[in-house]
């Protein structure tokens, strides 16, 4: 199963999701790969603390689309590309700043189907892989949907995500229609909800009401999570028992019957 996680609006959460749904499932005891499209390296930073140490690495996804264009990529397994995590069943494909400079450089030579076809042989030797995108319908989100079985949209609850929300649900049906006729919505993530408070609950029925797929499970905001970042530690191995941790496990339940 290849998941993508995507919003075009940035600070909903994307990267967290990613790490943590994929952190529950290595823990559970499936193969699982991370793929990191995002230039910031959120995700790879999060799973790879010592990564990222003003180094050049080989082991890349901007490596990986830089060969392609070197026509490297015929006699090279894609695995080569991928980082082995301190967590068990848990690896990395992670980002690099260089993705910044390659976007028009792949689409000049289009290079729009060439992850596709790495995430097949990936596929092969992983159960799942959750695909962290940028904030924006460019490239390497494209080629991420392009890839997939699904798409998971975090949205943090507000009346502008809400409004944002259909022009990313056009994004991905047009893709649907284009290029993956198999590609499907599994559904809407909230996050960072507040049970109390009168707007997201309203935001949120909106949703359900307009017969969108929001899953049961919402994840609170906590501190929590912050403190999971700085550490660079996943939810599931920093504080298993904790509110929020057990909403990612639940969360993860309710993928397995999407």
């Amino acid at each position: 199963m290849i998941r993508v996680v995507f919003n075009q609006k940035g600070g909903v959460g994307k990267s967290s999701i990613t790490a943590n749904l994929a952190a529950v499932a290595a823990h559970s005891g499936k193969r699982t790969l991370v793929v990191d499209l995002d230039p910031q390296c959120n995700s790879s930073q999060y799973l790879l603390s010592d990564f990222f140490d003003g180094q050049e690495h080989d082991q890349s996804i901007a490596r990986f689309f830089s060969d392609s264009l070197k026509f490297k990529l015929m006699d090279k397994d894609p695995q080569e590309y991928v980082y082995k995590t301190d967590y068990d069943n848990l690896d990395v494909l992670p980002a690099d700043e260089e993705l910044y400079d390659l976007q028009v450089k792949l689409e000049a030579k289009h290079k729009i189907y060439k992850l596709r076809d790495g995430l097949n042989k990936l596929r092969e030797r992983y159960d799942e892989i959750y695909v962290d995108t940028p904030p924006a319908f460019n490239f390497f989100t494209l080629s991420a949907l392009i890839g997939a079985d699904s798409v998971l949209i975090p949205f943090d609850c507000d009346d502008f995500s809400r409004r944002a929300l259909f022009n990313l649900l056009d994004n991905v049906e047009e893709t649907r229609q284009d290029h993956n006729a198999s590609l499907r919505l599994e559904g809407i993530v909230v996050n960072q909800f507040l049970p109390q408070a009168r707007l997201p609950k309203k935001v949120v029925q909106d949703l359900i009401d307009e017969g969108l797929p929001v899953f049961e499970t919402k994840l609170s905001s906590s501190v929590k999570m912050r403190e999971s970042h700085d550490e660079a530690k996943p939810l599931i191995y920093l504080a298993p028992k904790h509110k929020l941790t057990q909403q990612f496990v639940e969360l993860y339940k309710e993928l397995q019957t999407a």
